[in-house]
């Protein structure tokens, strides 16, 4: 399988189904010159007034890669902070996107069961996916056919609280100094962009492992994505975080927007410093303007892919192969079995 072919496989592993329609472009960049240039063709780049909310483009970044811990050295700290941000916020962004798609579906079920409807069995089957990933209940506790009205509130109830968007400039925040601006060994090697453990064989083993914790490994992902969700299920799912989510609930309560500075203060246990990874965090938001990105907006206009590669010669292999495959219909199957809904 080319290496084409590898990536959109790769990228398959989100959550669901965009016909070709919706792809608006494919752009392969090999260097950080090359995504600026195109950053400002698209006039995302150096805006005169970043006070206003930002309208970002509709383009997720695939890879990390090692090119990009070479080549980002070679550039002002500046220019590399600033790509790193508008590369990651659209993959934020589409996360943020596909739970409020989640939470109006559980809007809708509570909607049911308020009126005395019964669910489908699609929509329990679906309801127990949500609360295995949240970690409400083990998907294997659900006896489907068994469940009572009073279970099924219950765990809409708990879906709602704790499946919740996250302010993108937290988020930004956390992956520049979890990643070091993408530019980590986890990063380059695993698509890794907010330090998650895991204890499973396929993770990538720190260099200063400590036996005393176990054979505790930093997660690696296919792509990009895979770690931007894999961080949201964390926050709105691991009970470490109860005191993130009852920040942001209370704030849904008072009816005032998701402030990333005033959620920062539910992030004690995401690193075993505490209160210190709070305070450099939001000194990390503050510092680097990220408290706008609370508020961006995706621009209306179909969803790009950005491919990097690890040098000219190979970027133009992988535009070669994009348009074969564009020819022979290949590529419009491929994004058909991407998950990214």
């Amino acid at each position: 399988m080319n290496k084409l072919r590898c990536c959109l496989f790769a990228a398959g592993l989100c959550l669901f189904p965009l016909g070709p329609s919706y792809v608006q472009d494919v752009l392969v960049i090999s260097s950080p010159e090359e995504i600026v240039e195109w950053f400002e063709s698209i006039g995302w780049w150096g805006e005169p007034n970043r006070e206003q909310q930002l309208a970002v483009p509709y383009a997720l970044m695939t890879s990390t890669g090692t090119n990009w811990q070479t080549s980002s050295s070679e550039i002002p700290v500046e220019m590399k902070k600033e790509i790193f941000f508008r590369a990651l916020l659209p993959l934020i962004m589409h996360a943020n996107k596909m739970v409020e798609d989640r939470r109006e579906r559980l809007a809708g079920l509570k909607e049911l069961l308020d009126n005395g409807e019964s669910l489908s069995r699609d929509d329990i089957a679906w309801l127990a996916r949500i609360a295995d990933v949240l970690r409400i209940a083990e998907l294997d506790d659900y006896p489907i056919d068994d469940l009572e009205t009073s279970d099924l509130r219950h765990y809409v109830s708990e879906a709602l609280y704790k499946m919740d968007v996250i302010p993108a400039g937290l988020a930004l925040g956390q992956s520049a100094y979890e990643s070091g601006y993408a530019t980590s060994r986890f990063a380059a090697q695993g698509n890794a962009l907010f330090g998650q453990w895991t204890f499973a064989s396929d993770g990538l083993i720190p260099r200063n492992q400590r036996a005393e914790l176990g054979d505790h490994r930093v997660a690696a992902f296919d792509w990009p994505f895979d770690s931007v969700r894999s961080y949201f299920n964390n926050l709105n799912g691991h009970p470490a975080y109860d005191e993130f989510r009852r920040l942001r609930a209370d704030l849904r309560r008072k009816g005032e927007p998701l402030n990333s500075m005033i959620l920062a203060d539910g992030l004690v246990p995401y690193a075993e410093i505490g209160q210190e990874y709070v305070d450099i965090l939001k000194s990390i938001m503050i510092v680097n303007g990220l408290l706008i990105a609370d508020d961006a907006q995706f621009r209306d206009e179909p969803m790009s892919f950005i491919f990097t590669a690890e040098d000219e010669q190979d970027a133009a292999r992988l535009r070669e192969e994009i348009e074969l495959m564009k020819q022979t219909g290949e590529f419009d199957l491929i994004i058909n079995q991407m998950n990214l809904e």
